[in-house]
């Protein structure tokens, strides 16, 4: 019985440390989905059989478990500090999400990858965009990406990378098609523009967003404030994230 509760504890940690969160993840997929071209779309689905960008999106948080994918646990952040760029920081010799989109992305290009190799690239590929557009997932250097500030979040103990990950998303008490509907309506100059920009302009963006993200207060409690001020921020980087992630597909399967 005990063994029991132990393993259902782990998992229920590993859920909440989930970049974006279960929900994030999906609601990135399934915008994906509908801006994917009939070419990228036929591609994908030789990959992905039966599954769909939605229900894959959170695989590489999902083996995080094993630890023969530990060598990817970096992969999912990178480290710009204030006043730099990713061209100027330090980079890590492991990797960073930047380094392991580009790499997906030219594996997916490559046309070399056996069936098994793509669905694990494809696989990749989803989940590390929408990592990236997570501002704490691009981190000062300081505090794990925000893992260190501990808090109170609706008066429970919490820390800030928990509350951009899950807490603001899953305190809408929407589910993910539910997110979609409510956020999926770029213009169509917006998606031009967004697919536009370059992969080190996504984690600039996040890089932009972090001074708002850290204003806490010396209380470090918050709650419904906090949501206010920063909802539209999170259905901001959920929506661009979807758009690009479908931008790179169609460019991959074009």
């Amino acid at each position: 019985m005990r063994q029991k509760v132990i393993i259902i504890l782990f998992m229920f940690l590993a859920i909440q440390a989930s970049s974006w969160g279960l929900t994030g993840h999906r609601t990135i997929g399934k915008i994906a989905e509908v801006y994917l071209s009939k070419k990228a779309k036929k591609e994908i689905k030789k990959i992905l059989g039966t599954e769909t960008l939605a229900e894959v999106a959170n695989w590489m948080d999902f083996i995080k478990s094993e630890p023969k994918y530990d060598h990817m646990k970096p992969w999912h952040y990178v480290t710009i500090p204030d006043g730099q760029t990713y061209e100027t920081a330090e980079k890590a010799p492991e990797g960073d999400v930047i380094w392991a989109i580009n790499k997906f992305i030219d594996e997916l290009k490559s046309e070399t990858l056996s069936p098994n190799e793509q669905r694990f690239a494809l696989k990749s590929l989803v989940h590390l965009i929408g990592d990236v557009h997570q501002p704490l997932h691009v981190g000062n250097g300081t505090d794990k990406g925000g893992n260190d500030v501990k808090l109170k979040y609706f008066w429970k103990s919490s820390n800030l990378h928990r509350v951009w990950d899950s807490g603001i998303i899953d305190g809408q008490q929407l589910s993910y098609t539910e997110w979609v509907s409510k956020i999926n309506h770029a213009s169509d100059s917006q998606v031009e523009k967004w697919q536009a920009a370059s992969i080190n302009d996504w984690a600039m963006e996040s890089m932009a967003m972090r001074s708002s993200v850290y204003e806490i207060g010396e209380e470090k409690s918050i709650n419904y404030r906090y949501n206010y001020d920063h909802i539209d921020e999170v259905e901001l980087r959920l929506l661009q994230a979807g758009i690009r992630l479908a931008g790179v597909l169609n460019e991959i399967y074009k």
